[in-house]
């Protein structure tokens, strides 16, 4: 049985939100596969805008594919992790800013099923639609151990950015080192209700437009400690505070390793759109000065082969991970720290590759790509604007597990 799950309606009276919880797997990457053109058509102004466009959130609340990670006792679908790399790829195929907020929005709902379960209950018991946003650089937040009114908790300040889909989150997850004068002695993911941090609209940016990625702000901010998860609980096969009320394997899944495998999965989606546009563009066009077409030529045909290629290849090393972590979680154990090192560097280098096929893509244009009317224009802006993510530095990931396998220690105590 869900929990109870009501919001409150425009005339101010309580209203059931839907519950997702007997949707099925292919069923929903149909829903996902449905919205593709949609979304493809929409991209243009949800850019200009610089947000997610209200028809489209509705869109993802009407089809429940906001809630794939949600527990399904507060009416989500729960579904294996793979499914987060799945959804987003599927939506990036008509919008990489949409996808991308999706993926963003899924994990935290995937972070919230570990808090203690009175924050569960403050967030899901009020709203089961809720959205939570996020600040995950530790270094930008900071807190300090503070009891008011016999509670204990965390006095958090900070400023944060890049915090995708804030504009349209109720919460906002941010993460702070813990401090007991100079000594950092914990790391927290402090969750804060919308009325207790300034959203700064700084997002003018290359690419991902519509993500409305911006800036957070907040000040001596009273966090009690039911809402601030030790970032060790996320570390994957370690007791949570909410391990009691979901047990499901899927919650015990590596944070540092995994976390980031949906957003990669926005960069293969992103990709295979290029792909799609190109090989419908390829049909129609015949060449300006041999009048060959253009499906014909050799070289063309290679760069499509070779672009396929990695995408196909970035999408199933993503997938492997997805399902080996899972297999580790289910079999109660731990995944030691090679392992989800790897993970990360085959995270890097898959977001890697789905770059370099919409470049090769988008050279074919020529002269052509330089256009906004050009079809895979935007999706190479967002192409090299995702990439700058520090999750798909390939520099810093080849080179920690290149670290880890030649026996050396790497200094993470989140990893």
């Amino acid at each position: 049985m869900n929990a109870p799950d009501s919001r409150t309606g425009t005339a101010g009276a309580p209203v059931a939100a839907p519950g997702f919880a007997g949707v099925g797997y292919e069923d929903a990457l149909a829903r996902a596969l449905e919205l593709v053109p949609v979304l493809r058509e929409r991209a243009p102004r949800g850019e200009d805008e610089r947000i997610v466009l209200p028809e489209t959130l509705a869109d993802l609340h009407r089809t429940g594919l906001l809630r794939i990670m949600q527990p399904k006792r507060w009416g989500g679908m729960e579904f294996d992790f793979v499914g987060y790399v799945e959804i987003p790829c599927e939506l990036a195929r008509g919008c990489a800013s949409t996808g991308w907020n999706v993926g963003n929005l899924l994990i935290h709902h995937w972070m919230l099923a570990l808090y203690d379960e009175r924050a569960q209950q403050e967030v899901w018991g009020e709203n089961p639609e809720a959205l939570i946003a996020s600040g995950i650089a530790y270094p930008q937040g900071s807190a300090t151990r503070e009891k008011r009114g016999g509670t204990d908790g965390f006095l958090v300040s900070g400023r944060w950015n890049f915090s995708s889909a804030v504009n349209i989150a109720d919460w906002n997850m941010l993460a702070c080192i813990v401090r007991d004068g100079d000594k950092a002695v914990d790391h927290r993911m402090c969750l804060l209700p919308k009325a207790d941090y300034e959203i700064v609209d700084d997002w003018h940016v290359l690419g991902m437009r519509s993500t409305g990625s911006m800036t957070v702000v907040a000040k001596d901010v009273f966090v009690p400690e039911h809402r601030a998860l030790c970032a060790y609980d996320l570390r994957g096969g370690v007791p949570f505070p909410g391990a009691k009320g979901n047990p499901n394997p899927m919650y015990r899944v590596p944070f540092s390793a995994m976390a980031a495998h949906g957003i990669g999965g926005v960069a293969v989606g992103n990709a295979q759109a290029a792909l799609d546009l190109t090989v419908d563009f390829v049909k129609k066009r015949s060449t300006s000065y041999q009048g060959l077409k253009m499906r014909d030529i050799q070289t063309i045909q290679a760069r499509v082969g070779a672009a396929g290629a990695r995408i196909d290849a970035a999408r199933e090393l993503l997938r492997r991970n997805c399902h080996e972590a899972m297999e580790i979680a289910r079999a109660g154990a731990a995944a030691d720290a090679t392992t989800k090192l790897r993970f990360k560097r085959d995270l890097a280098y898959a977001a890697q590759i789905a770059t370099e096929a919409v470049d090769i893509l988008h050279a074919m244009a020529g002269a052509n790509g330089i256009y906004d009317s050009y079809p895979i224009q935007r999706i190479f802006r967002d192409a090299h604007a995702l990439g700058g993510h520090f999750s798909f530095s390939t520099d810093a990931q080849f080179s920690a597990w290149g670290l880890s396998a030649l026996g050396g220690e790497v200094a993470n105590p989140t990893l």
